[in-house]
């Protein structure tokens, strides 16, 4: 899994007529769902299908999978993970990540896989430190509408707030990349993902779940720089490179955050 992914396209487990597209797709990782996904009487053939693909898979290609396995609490729980270590899947994200016993248990039976620790309860906020710092820990996701459900919100997005810093700040502090914003369910009209989204990136997220190919590029584009963003940025490295003092840029004096930021659009754009 590319550990600074943006994008994580959601793919029925059951439907693996679609697995070569997703892949084929921009996304940067694709996620083989297992879980919410698939049925009860479906998840055997679901995850024979998701075996199949990984073997299927050049060395490239299965970076990109991330299989969603079901929860601890599930009797096909044990059935993944025997499935996982089988086919050597590079990564999985655990669904109702709460406890750190659950992760180790996860790399017990499948050393050396990355993990996505989807958190969506009150419990999984509330350990969002210490399950960031786990063993085999790649990223933090927030599983919103879990957790909204879980909470019994109301529906206004200032609910979120406060868990999505605190998953923000855990991961800052574990050395993780940004944590990954949950799912968007209208993929037909990109303005609600991208107010969403912005509210996640004002509180430091770096990446989204997407359940629809055309969500991909919508969270790529905003997470790409805008012209005036890189024309500022330009402007900042230029002036601290034309001086060894304090300099001033639009009316504001440069100093080390500013230019360490104006450096990471210029990054980014690249």
């Amino acid at each position: 899994m590319p550990p600074e992914a943006r994008s994580y396209l959601f793919v029925p487990g059951n439907r693996a007529e679609r697995f070569a597209k997703a892949l084929a797709s921009a996304a940067d990782s694709v996620v083989l769902d297992l879980e919410d996904a698939v049925a009860p009487d479906d998840k055997p053939a679901a995850r024979d299908a998701v075996a199949r693909c990984i073997a299927a898979s050049d060395a490239a290609p299965r970076q990109r999978i991330v299989v969603r396995i079901n929860d601890e609490n599930s009797p096909w729980f044990s059935d993944d993970l025997a499935m996982l270590a089988g086919t050597g899947a590079a990564a999985a994200m655990l669904p109702k990540a709460e406890q750190v016993a659950t992760l180790q248990r996860v790399r017990a039976a499948c050393p050396g896989l990355g993990i996505v620790a989807l958190i969506e309860s009150a419990r999984g906020v509330l350990n969002a430190h210490a399950l960031a710092s786990a063993d085999g820990v790649m990223r933090l996701a927030f599983g919103t509408l879990d957790y909204a459900l879980d909470l019994g919100l109301s529906g206004d997005p200032l609910g979120l707030d406060h868990a999505a810093s605190v998953l923000a700040l855990a991961s800052r502090a574990a050395g993780l990349p940004a944590p990954v914003a949950g799912v968007t369910p209208d993929f037909q009209d990109p303005a609600p993902l991208r107010a969403e989204f912005a509210r996640a990136r004002a509180h430091g997220f770096g990446a989204k779940l997407c359940i629809h190919p055309k969500q991909v590029d919508w969270v790529h584009e905003a997470l790409r720089p805008g012209t005036d963003e890189l024309d500022w940025a330009r402007r900042v490295v230029a002036a601290s490179k034309s001086s060894s003092g304090a300099v001033q840029v639009d009316g504001r004096m440069v100093d080390k955050p500013v230019l360490q930021r104006a450096l990471r659009l210029l990054a980014q754009a690249r």
